[in-house]
């Protein structure tokens, strides 16, 4: 009867077995997806760009120019050039802009124009005559304008670049 229950609780006596594994569990996705805090990110930035007011109170330090003074427009002849197409000469105007007409005539006649408004200026006080140009203006035609207003005596010259709108 030994031989009997030896046989049949033997551990050793019965065939191999593999032993039992244990599952693993699947790993789990461990990188965070930051996409929605990245859009509520900007979604504030939008908000709070959008419903800020500036404050138009506030005065701005500006370095003062390196190589020139500012120039009162009150005390200045304002001459302005436009640009009038390609292989065409330069519209002036004897105000801050295309205001008005521009001079009419040949190049002359707008010269003989332009001294007669810096002297009436000169009347009156202005010592300074601004030319302003547009981009597209071309340097004989500034040129021009600016012998034509510096030839009187007193005059003080000051040039301007303007974007063209």
């Amino acid at each position: 009867m030994h031989e009997e229950f030896d046989a049949h609780f033997n551990p050793h006596a019965e065939p191999d077995e593999p032993p039992i594994k244990r599952r693993q569990r699947p790993l789990e996705d461990t990188e965070m997806d930051i996409t929605p805090m990245i859009d509520c990110t900007f979604l504030l930035l939008i908000f709070f760009t959008v419903t800020s007011t500036p404050d138009a109170q506030t005065a701005l330090n500006l370095a003062p120019a390196k190589y020139g003074v500012g120039i009162s427009i009150q005390d200045s002849l304002i001459i302005s050039l436009a640009d009038a197409g390609e292989n065409t000469p330069a519209e002036v105007y004897l105000a801050d802009g295309k205001v008005g007409d521009p001079l009419p005539g040949t190049a002359e006649e707008q010269d003989a124009q332009i001294k007669q408004a810096v002297e009436e200026a000169l009347a009156t006080g202005k010592t300074s005559v601004i030319l302003k140009a547009e981009r597209g203006v071309l340097h004989r035609d500034v040129s021009r304008v600016a012998a034509a207003a510096g030839s009187l005596e007193g005059v003080s010259l000051n040039l301007a670049v303007l974007e063209a709108k």
